[in-house]
């Protein structure tokens, strides 16, 4: 049976996207007959790693943290997402091989992995779902689109960038849970004047210009109703008149997709956002930001209205049209809901399960990778 590892950059606690892509992708090759591997380490930068070696303090809160993690099993996504029983969730302290089971592929899925996975025998993947460049030094997280790990990128955008870096990469966009999700309340019968959601803390994630866009649109239009939701307690800045809801279950949050006439989607970058295309799977029309991301099922009077980034005014214009013409507003989500149907996880998995098959048969031993890790990585065995 052969095996592939995916190694993420932390615990999958809370909901995550690029968590969520991998776990699907776990989910689909299980089924498919792979030996399937999820790791998720307490720390994974070099840098960390050295802080907590140069303090007997920090090796001991860090053991301690580690521990109880691993005896409580809350690095798991069971609260928020279904694992299947024949995949392999492990909790190890650093990304080192020592701690590493044997495996015939690995799978890094973010920038600060991908150094490790290069350093480990057999074929090698990166799963790049963004330019991570706001989570890390940029000059590194550029490097590690340099390394000898076959790339595959989930947006055409993403695709662009790997071009100019003189990479290859394979284009493999996501694919959409429609068991979870989906139109259960049809966009003609709903409350014209409802918008959702998500506030992420984020700079980039435009959550302010998204909540400057509702208070425009609310001045303009005073029956409308707003309901926000995500991983972070409710924001103090948020308005008396806006639900918010924090953390909800993936029912829940498919009952407020179906309520909502409009979901609103303000980032300023995104690789390729699975929350508004969940919004298009249940019914509702999108007012969104013109970014790569978005633009994989987002088409402007066709299946969204779009307005730059970083443009509140933009997206409150946008909103004002929907939330008063309710013919485009049922059009958009049609045909929104009718665009994302294409993207199905068995598509996705197939193609990406090609592209494994292609790594392991261009494998080689993967010796003397990342030297300039390796001291540090020798330190790593100690935590």
């Amino acid at each position: 049976m052969r095996s592939v590892t995916f190694l993420l950059p932390g615990c999958g606690t809370v909901p995550v996207g690029g968590f969520k892509v991998v776990y699907e992708y776990a989910n689909g090759l299980a089924q498919r007959g792979w030996k399937v591997r999820v790791v998720h380490p307490y720390t994974v930068r070099p840098e960390e790693i050295e802080q907590i070696r140069s303090s007997y303090l920090r090796r001991g809160r860090n053991w301690l943290s580690y521990s109880r993690l691993r005896v409580t099993g809350d690095y798991r996504p069971d609260k928020w997402f279904k694992i299947s029983p024949s995949v392999e969730l492990l909790w190890i302290q650093t990304p080192h091989a020592r701690f590493m089971p044997p495996s015939d592929a690995w799978v890094a899925t973010f920038w600060s992995t991908a150094r490790w996975v290069a350093t480990y025998p057999g074929a090698h993947l990166y799963l790049i779902q963004h330019l991570e460049t706001w989570a890390g030094p940029e000059a590194e997280v550029i490097a590690t689109w340099k390394l000898p790990l076959q790339k595959v990128v989930i947006s055409r955008w993403l695709a662009n960038i790997a071009s100019n870096y003189g990479e290859t990469a394979s284009y493999v966009p996501n694919g959409l849970d429609f068991q979870t999700f989906g139109l259960d309340v049809a966009p003609e019968r709903r409350d014209p004047h409802a918008v959702a959601m998500l506030y992420h803390s984020a700079e980039w994630k435009g959550s302010s210009d998204g909540m400057s866009a509702l208070r425009q649109a609310k001045a303009r239009q005073p029956d409308m109703k707003a309901f926000v939701f995500g991983v972070f307690q409710r924001p103090t800045t948020l308005p008396d008149w806006i639900e918010y809801y924090q953390n909800p279950p993936q029912h829940t949050l498919r009952e407020l997709y179906n309520k909502a006439a409009i979901f609103l989607s303000p980032s300023w970058t995104e690789g390729w956002p699975l929350p508004p295309a969940e919004a298009l799977q249940c019914g509702a029309a999108l007012v969104a930001t013109d970014i790569g991301g978005h633009r994989e099922y987002a088409r402007h009077e066709e299946t969204a209205l779009l307005s730059p980034a970083k443009d509140p005014d933009g997206l409150a214009a946008n909103l004002v049209r929907l939330l008063n013409d309710q013919q485009l507003r049922c059009r958009l989500a049609y045909q929104g809901h009718e665009m994302v149907r294409q993207f199905t996880w068995d598509r996705a998995v197939s193609s990406f399960e090609m592209v494994l098959e292609d790594a392991l048969a261009q494998s080689v031993p993967a010796v003397g990778r990342f030297q300039d890790a390796t001291a540090q990585e020798r330190r790593a065995e100690s935590v």
